[in-house]
């Protein structure tokens, strides 16, 4: 399959070089400090590739491997965008509007005083369950799933707050897709995001078996701070495969760097269109306003997937030196992708270790801004 981007160079994207060498320079630092084992980088503009770097081990246990250009990475809460675009997808197709309560598409989901909660809601993190979780057993039984998001019980009124939910929102999301696609919501981003954008051998949601060997283990500090360590739990077959909605997905820094192409350009890429200029200019509105994320501890700006900059004083991930308008998200203690629609630059950094605040956000913070003050 022929990748979507177009490689180019930096110079000819309009790119100082200069804090791209400083970007090269720090995430190399970061690796030689042992921070974390390897770490990926992809640059793209006006549906171009120009930066594509990888460093250090894919895996270090039994034995360091490299990661490669094709090194398949755990995404995090990268993959809540990836699910939300179905969603939105969904919303093109005329199976449902933003504005629709869940539970009409979800009988059953009412329970517990959930019954008035919006699609809008859902997706921006105001649902009211952010501490729900579902069981291992419905990773593949998607009926006992149904069921399990449907008991899910009210922590505070819907709408009430913003609070961000781990993971709970993007399985009542995959639920919701599958009532009205009678398919598995892995197989639906699969034929109707990834595969048409030219991404189905760089992007899953839920990694097939036969991708195992490409993915990258998932690291964490030992207890010590000496080494990391294998998070053996994500690292599994069966934890790949199941693909969580909003944690779950596998890709590499080109592909995400891609797929935020398709959003600058209207939802297309390579060719083919996945969504109309308007969907994007209304999913990535700023519908929480300035009201803190209580988990965040500060304003998210949350659209109908990803979050904004704005122009409140911080920000996670996107850079403090952002355009308001740059969108994107981000994956726990790991990882950020965004795109600009002032520049037309989409960035993914991908690694491969969980690192706990406040060295995760300060270095995210650094990364992105190298990036934001190379645009020229």
């Amino acid at each position: 399959m022929r990748f979507p981007l177009e490689t180019s160079s930096v110079e000819a994207l309009g790119f100082d070089a200069k804090p791209l060498s400083r970007l090269r320079e720090l995430i190399t630092a970061h690796i030689a400090e042992g921070r974390y084992p390897a770490g990926q980088i992809a640059i793209a503009r006006h549906g171009k590739l120009g930066v594509l770097w990888t460093l250090g081990d894919a895996r270090l246990d039994p034995q360091r491997v490299p990661a490669r250009d094709d090194t398949l990475w755990l995404l995090y809460s990268n993959t809540k965008v990836i699910t939300a675009c179905a969603v939105w997808i969904l919303v093109e197709h005329g199976a449902l509007t933003f504005t629709d309560r869940v539970a009409d598409h979800v009988p059953g989901f009412e329970a517990h005083g959930k019954g008035d909660i919006s699609v809008i809601q859902l997706l921006t993190h105001q649902g009211g369950f952010p501490n729900a979780e579902v069981p291992k057993e419905a990773w593949e039984d998607h009926e006992l799933l149904r069921r399990a998001v449907s008991s899910f019980t009210l922590e505070w009124t819907p709408g009430s707050r913003v609070h961000y939910h781990r993971g709970a929102a993007h399985w009542v999301a995959a639920v919701l897709i599958e009532a009205l696609t009678k398919t598995d919501y892995r197989a639906f981003i699969r034929e109707h995001v990834t595969e048409p954008l030219g991404l189905g051998g760089d992007l899953f949601v839920g990694l097939p078996d036969a991708a195992h060997d490409r993915a990258a283990d998932t690291h964490e500090p030992a207890p010590d701070g000496t080494r990391h360590v294998r998070r053996r739990d994500e690292t599994t077959a069966e934890a790949r495969r199941a693909g969580t909605p909003g944690g779950g997905g596998y890709g590499t820094a080109r592909a995400m760097a891609a797929f935020y192409q398709m959003l600058l350009q209207g939802g297309q890429l390579g060719g083919a269109r996945v969504l109309s200029p308007r969907t994007i200019a209304y999913v990535t509105r700023n519908f929480t306003g300035d009201r803190v994320d209580g988990n965040m501890g500060m304003a998210m700006h949350r659209g109908i997937g990803p979050h904004l900059r704005g122009t409140t004083e911080t920000i996670r991930g996107l850079g403090s030196l952002a355009s308001p308008r740059t969108f994107g998200h981000g994956g726990v203690g790991s990882s950020y992708c965004w795109a600009d629609p002032d520049s037309g630059v989409s960035f993914a950094y991908l690694t491969n270790s969980r690192v706990p605040d406040p060295w995760h956000s300060a270095r995210l913070d650094r990364v992105s801004n190298l990036v934001h003050t190379a645009i020229v």
